[in-house]
């Protein structure tokens, strides 16, 4: 006798999203192997990926710019203080952008 195994569709997501709301996370960090894994994995573990993301290592610091589309403006604020309680972290600044041309328009 042979067994059928059905798969269910995954659960509808349960984390409040804004589609078109673009927000850029700007970290100055020390430069440390373990920063940029620290930082993507409180976005990754949201099932977001940056829709753009760059380091620029000068000395022994380095400095981050991420854009994260979709995610909620409490959210975002909660990743923003999230970012600033990793030890390498010195200062994380948080961005609205214009959904179209990824300009700064607000600061959180």
């Amino acid at each position: 006798m042979s067994s059928t195994v059905t798969l269910a569709p995954p659960a509808a997501e349960a984390r409040p999203v804004e589609p078109g709301r673009r927000v850029g996370f700007s970290v100055v960090a020390d430069a440390d192997p373990g920063t940029l894994p620290r930082i993507l994995e409180l976005v990754a573990k949201r099932g977001l990926v940056p829709d753009a993301l760059s380091s620029v290592l000068a000395g022994d610091t380095l400095a981050i710019e991420m854009e994260v589309v979709g995610m909620a403006h409490a959210e975002s604020r909660h990743v923003a203080n999230c970012l600033s309680q990793i030890p390498m972290v010195a200062r994380v600044t948080v961005t609205e952008r214009a959904p179209a041309t990824g300009l700064a328009v607000a600061a959180e």
